[in-house]
């Protein structure tokens, strides 16, 4: 690997970097394309990291992630770079390549001019490869085509390369070949991006406007809010001004990620660096915001993002009902690091107070789930995810349910559900099966494009409650690892919906309450109460364990009583003394059935709700 030269380590201060020598872009690809180790091998390459302090995935601060191996948040990065006699600052941000984090990527995308799009030299164009580059176009940023991981046995560069610039409509000889592993070819691809990325526009003699993309929150210092300035400077220790809330802080510090926070006199337009006010207070720093200066304040804001919509819901409650203010703190701290979360407070007669929250998907639910265990201490119950449902009811009212707690009670006129518009890419030996898994998912099929001799295209509309659970593992089971899934939101489409109640001893229990396709209903509420019968520790007395749709039982189990030998000490006399000790168990039994409350432990609610729902869910 070539050692960086002096102009390479050259220090480009922020204040003294021309317009004209900015380039600000991002890496995007498909999940496992190798953006966290190209961005690894320019780190070094650039000598922003000292060879002595490098480890793999340096960006990737979260221990989830290293552990993962997976980019969750995106992580913008500040390299000094020289072709010839000039000297550039490169600020680059890496982003993730699963489908649930594309919010990051979009907003990564709208603080750069420039895109590195990058495809993994064994396998080619995937589905995320798409939806990130449709992104990326619609931006309108230079895209840069580099084909990666060539230094692999199985590396097919030259077919590879073919299908990227058809794609592109540019030649063959444009897209660039480079190992991310081994350095080979990085040293080309900066310079590609200094002579093809634009630098950026903006008035630098105009009132300070600087975009909010990011924040994180310090222990110690408050909310970290990372920002690209569009216009004019914002300069340490002056007093700057939130556009959207009107609240005036103290600058207290400000500088650029290199990869550390160096702390810097100011930021110029086109620049991408952080900003700390010691603000504790969460909300007042609002991704999307735009920062301007108190002393001479911008009148009009930056076009901000538009706000996530959630795709899949789940309640989370604290095991322990004292921890529910912590939960709440977590979830806010949580929400300033992703935008994509929602959450509202909600009340469950089984689990006590929790939150409602809404997740781009099930690895984003994940992800959330053991940050709140790990980050912040504190035990939770997440139930089984869902969607959000539009019932209209027989006097034309529309109720919007995202629990199925919350449905109607009574006849309802139609219900309409959440669709995605799928696309999946496959090898041809494979779509046969894909189709079939898709028509058991309700799918409609709305056309199939040949990429190449061995490649297909699928585009499906999906009811999205079919996909939330385990498609994606299906998928990737039946194609052998080799199809990849993207997905964007659909309209609402009408279904045949039903709601299945589970009763323990015939009353509701909202918790294990779910709503299906009417033709998985049985299989939901047989499953169900299988797995509660398993579950629910014996009483005194016997527990019918039903699940019904509406006053209708379409399944049932009984948990049989705790039985005390009365007739132990009955040793002698006539049959009817036994006879009448065992009817007077018996009233006492039926007494005790009318009377008594099942108390559904804690564990059993977790090990329901939180295993893998049966396939009807």
């Amino acid at each position: 690997m070539p050692i960086p030269s002096d102009r390479q380590l050259a220090d480009i201060r922020p204040a003294s970097t021309p317009l004209n020598r900015i380039r600000n872009f991002c890496i995007i690809a498909h999940i496992d394309h190798g953006k966290s180790t190209l961005a690894d091998r320019m780190l070094q390459m650039t000598g922003a990291v000292a060879d002595r302090d490098m480890r793999a995935q340096y960006l990737d601060r979260m221990e989830i992630e290293r552990e993962r191996g997976i980019t969750i948040k995106s992580q913008a990065v500040r390299l000094p770079w020289a072709v010839g006699d000039e000297a550039y600052a490169l600020n680059m941000i890496d982003t993730p390549g699963h489908v649930d984090f594309s919010y990051e990527v979009n907003r990564s995308l709208a603080a750069c001019e420039g895109a590195v799009l990058l495809v993994d030299a064994t396998q080619g164009i995937e589905a995320q490869t798409l939806a990130n580059l449709y992104m990326a176009l619609d931006n309108d940023l230079a895209i840069i085509p580099v084909l990666n991981k060539i230094d692999l046995p199985s590396a097919q560069p030259e077919k590879y390369a073919e299908q990227i610039a058809h794609l592109l409509g540019v030649d063959v000889d444009d897209v660039l070949a480079v190992s991310g592993k081994t350095g080979e070819g990085v040293a080309q691809l900066l310079d590609r991006i200094v002579m093809e990325v634009p630098a950026p526009q903006g008035r630098e003699d105009g009132e300070a406007r600087a975009l909010i993309f990011d924040s994180v929150y310090d222990s110690y210092r408050g909310v970290v809010t990372y920002i690209r300035v569009k216009d004019g400077t914002l300069k340490s220790r002056e007093k700057i001004q939130m556009i959207s809330t009107g609240a005036v802080h103290d600058l207290l510090e400000i500088g650029v990620i290199s990869p550390e926070p160096t702390a810097t006199d100011g930021l110029g337009t086109g620049e991408v660096g952080y900003l700390m006010t010691g603000v504790k207070n969460v909300r007042l720093s609002r991704v999307g915001d735009t920062v301007t200066s108190a002393a001479r304040p911008a009148q009009t804001p930056l076009a901000g993002y538009q706000d996530p919509k959630p795709m899949v819901f789940s309640g989370i409650y604290p095991i322990d009902g004292s921890d529910y203010p912590d939960l709440r703190e977590a979830l806010e701290k949580l929400k300033l690091n992703d935008a994509a979360l929602t959450f509202e407070p909600e009340n469950s007669v089984a689990l006590g107070f929790g939150f409602r929250c809404g997740f781009l998907g099930l690895l984003h639910l994940e992800i959330i789930r053991e940050r709140i265990e790990r980050e912040f201490g504190i035990d939770i119950i997440a139930t089984a995810p869902s969607v959000n449902y539009r019932v209209v009811t027989q006097d034309h009212q529309v109720v919007t349910v995202t629990n199925p707690s919350e449905f109607p009670s009574g006849s309802v006129e139609a219900i309409y559900e959440p669709s995605v518009n799928a696309t999946i890419l496959t090898p041809t030996e494979f779509v046969g099966t894909l189709m079939d898994l898709c028509q058991e998912r309700r799918g409609q099929m709305k056309g199939m494009d040949y990429l190449s001799e061995d490649r297909v295209e699928l585009h499906y509309v999906l009811p999205l409650a079919e996909i939330v659970t385990d498609f994606f593992d299906q998928m990737k089971s039946r194609t052998k690892g080799y199809a990849s899934l993207d997905y964007e939101a659909g309209d609402d489409v009408q279904a045949d919906l039903v709601k299945v109640d589970i009763l323990l001893n015939h009353d509701v229990v909202d918790a294990f309450s779910a709503i299906v396709h009417r033709d998985k209903a049985y299989s939901y509420g047989l499953q169900m109460t299988k797995k509660l019968k398993q579950l629910i520790p014996r009483q005194q007395f016997e527990i019918p364990v039903q699940a019904a749709v509406g006053t209708r039982v379409i399944a049932r189990e009984t948990i049989k009583a705790v039985r005390k030998d009365v007739l132990a000490k009955c040793y002698g006399g006539d049959v009817t003394r036994k006879r009448k000790l065992l009817e007077k168990q018996k009233e006492g039994k039926k007494r005790m059935k009318a009377i008594g409350r099942v108390e559904v432990p804690s564990d059993a609610f977790v090990a329901a709700l939180s295993a893998d729902m049966p396939e009807g869910k």
